[in-house]
């Protein structure tokens, strides 16, 4: 096993890494509440701000969302670090901060420009949930890390789960401005709750740094490459392959669904299953993946969503999808608590922070191209096809996810075994 060298979890973070993980789930919930709220209503703040051409609110949209990610992708791995060398708490508290601050300002914009630099801004400056998952893997105690983030995991998808159903009421409600001031004051109850009740060994990080493990550079300190790298490339082809099917989602519903149904409600519970799946599963597949290894989850959890794409191109119902949506979402729930696990055992902890940045920037890719490569192969070749491509491609995740599992287990790590434990 990777040597802990000096210990991540110390006898303070011990007794209240529990309390810790549930500061972070509630902070992870809120402020992706508060990220994802504006979905509904993006398009009509763009008309707001005074674009007029339908042509152009659509491309201007487009922007302001992606951005986002953009450059979360990008700064994710400085962060990561940065944690590494001057503690995950601080990573939170500047993350929450900062989103409460940018996304107040949302409200007080002037024209796009403006929005789509805020917009810029709290990719940036945001990343409390991936800041929470660096913290969480690094406390809990390792026999326990796969339930963990698999609890935490349950804050991100409700989040992603409620924010668009809040979105669509708050604004008729209070005002577009009003909302992104209200979502600010969320976000500043997690940086309140992050800043009094989150415990971190201030000794241990003066510890940390002393070492002087990190200025060797975050990847020579790995001893063995080939379990990490597999789960970045893991993480990034489950993103991709998930968000591959949501542009064709509702245009999908619209030939199921008799004429004069409500395609947008049954678009929505499509979209919502597999999340309300993933919810429920979350803990229960990662308390599986501490008992009986996180690569034996990983390879089946990535073999069933492949069987599970297939009769998606073909129901005949909507409410079908829907039943194959969730079954799927039960199955997804296993796999990125399992990537961060297997990351958490492969390095030292000296670098966990920026290995688990460069998972988190993996997604974030995966989520930009996703969709792009889904709409355009959905174009071409018809909406079944997305379905057999990204079986396809997780079919294939599976088999390369054991191939070098095998390879570990025949040829254990520099290490030890801690990459080809179990």
């Amino acid at each position: 096993m990777v040597s802990d060298t000096p210990a991540a979890t110390t006898s303070t973070e011990a007794a209240h890494w529990r309390q810790n993980l549930y500061v972070c789930l509630f902070g992870s919930f809120t402020t992706i509440i508060a990220m994802t709220l504006l979905l509904p209503f993006l398009p009509l703040y763009v008309e707001h701000l005074g674009v007029r051409s339908p042509a152009a609110i659509v491309q201007w949209s487009g922007v302001a969302f992606g951005i986002t990610f953009l450059a979360a992708a990008l700064v994710s791995p400085l962060w990561g670090r940065l944690a590494d060398r001057y503690g995950r708490k601080l990573m939170l508290v500047r993350a929450s901060l900062g989103m409460a601050v940018v996304m107040s300002m949302m409200g007080l914009a002037h024209n796009v420009y403006e929005l789509v630099a805020l917009r810029l801004l709290t990719g940036l400056a945001g990343g409390y949930a991936s800041g929470a998952v660096i913290l969480v893997a690094m406390q809990t105690p390792k026999d326990r890390s796969a339930w963990a983030l698999g609890t935490l995991s349950i804050g991100v998808m409700a989040g992603s789960f409620v924010g668009p159903l809040v979105g669509g009421v708050l604004p008729d409600l209070i005002g577009l401005r009003q909302t992104f001031f209200a979502a600010g004051g969320t976000i500043f109850i997690a940086f309140l709750a992050t800043c009094f009740l989150i415990r971190e060994d201030h000794g241990a990080l003066a510890a940390r740094r002393a070492s002087g493990a990190p200025r060797i550079g975050t990847w020579a300190a790995i001893p063995d490459r080939r379990p990490v790298l597999a789960m970045l490339a893991t993480a990034l082809m489950l993103m991709f392959a998930n968000m591959s099917i949501e542009p064709i989602i509702t245009v999908y519903v619209a030939q199921l669904v008799p004429e004069g149904g409500r395609i947008a409600l049954m678009s929505g519970l499509v979209m919502a299953a597999a999340a309300l799946a993933s919810i429920i599963a979350a803990p229960r597949i990662g308390r599986l993946a501490d008992r009986i290894g996180a690569w034996g989850v990983v390879i089946g959890c990535l073999a069933a969503c492949a069987l599970l794409l297939i009769p998606q191109a073909f129901v005949t119902d909507a409410w079908q999808l829907v039943g194959l949506r969730f079954l799927m979402g039960l199955a997804l729930a296993g796999l990125l608590p399992s990537i961060t696990s297997l990351i958490r055992h492969s390095v030292p902890d000296t670098v966990t922070g920026g290995v688990l940045g460069y998972s988190q920037s993996a997604q974030y890719l995966g989520q930009i191209t996703g969709p792009l490569v889904g709409g355009f192969v959905g174009a071409q070749f018809g909406m079944r096809s997305v379905f057999f491509a990204t079986s396809a491609l997780m079919l294939a995740g599976a088999v390369a996810n054991w191939a070098i599992h095998r390879s570990l287990q025949r040829r254990p790590s520099p290490a030890g075994s801690a990459s080809s434990a179990r």
